[in-house]
């Protein structure tokens, strides 16, 4: 079974961080997961935010990126319309990582 770490991002000041983690965890073989909510999705509107999407399995709260000022409805590069989702999908990042970490 392949490694897996899945990642809750809550605030928008962490993108560095998340880039270094994400190259790190994919060249040692890891899958990740990523889940932004409340502050943390204004990152989809980060310059490197689609090459994240190409590097991990990333979803969005809907709920908060509507909060946040965004037009929900519209995703942001890098996504699609199934990645806008629900605190739901959080849960099962965590249920199905082998390690869990919180930016």
């Amino acid at each position: 079974m392949a490694k897996s770490l899945g990642i809750f991002v809550t605030d928008d000041g962490n993108m560095p961080h998340i880039m270094g983690i994400v190259k790190a965890a994919t060249a040692k073989g890891s899958k990740v997961k990523i889940f932004f909510t409340w502050k943390g999705t204004r990152l989809a509107r980060h310059p490197d935010f689609p090459a994240l999407c190409a590097m991990a399995e990333v979803a969005i709260c809907a709920d908060s990126y509507g909060k946040m000022g965004y037009d929900k409805s519209v995703p942001p590069e890098g996504l699609t319309e199934k990645q806008m989702s629900t605190q739901a999908q959080h849960g099962y990042i965590i249920e199905g990582c082998d390690r869990y970490l919180t930016l």
